[in-house]
């Protein structure tokens, strides 16, 4: 829009090309900062899933142990024996599978068939703490 002055000249309103272009390295600048944030905070939520379905996964195969005398043989027998709706998915990988450890066969309640006494996530990726997901 053009609007003429008191003197006569001629005045423009409006941003120059070098002003857009600062603002643009300035919004650029701050997306580049953003960004790695971001990532670790999804990261950190995931952590925190892995973290709380490890957690209720041991709980269940406790419960499980103490209410049968036995431990599961498999995850699955929590989902058919009602100690849970279904197996929790790794969020690390994705899936469903999780490393079963199995008891030891000398301390199991049943010595003939030894169960699973703890899970562990198939991930082979680090955490932010530096420790690998397949340790916790």
């Amino acid at each position: 829009m053009v609007r003429p002055t008191r003197n006569g000249n001629r005045r423009q309103f409006g941003f120059t090309l070098i002003e857009l272009m600062i603002v643009m390295a300035i919004v650029v600048i701050l997306i580049g900062i953003a960004v790695p944030y971001y990532q670790k905070s999804i990261l950190r939520a995931r952590e925190s899933v892995l973290r709380n379905n490890l957690f209720t996964l041991r709980q269940v195969i406790d419960e499980y142990s103490y209410d049968r005398q036995k431990a599961p043989s498999t995850l699955n027998d929590l989902v058919t024996d009602g100690y849970i709706r279904n197996i929790p998915v790794d969020p690390m990988t994705g899936t469903n599978n999780w490393t079963t450890i199995m008891e030891d066969p000398n301390n199991s309640a049943s010595q003939n068939e030894p169960g699973i006494f703890d899970v562990r996530s198939t991930s082979d990726k680090v955490s932010l703490d530096g420790t690998p997901y397949a340790d916790w």
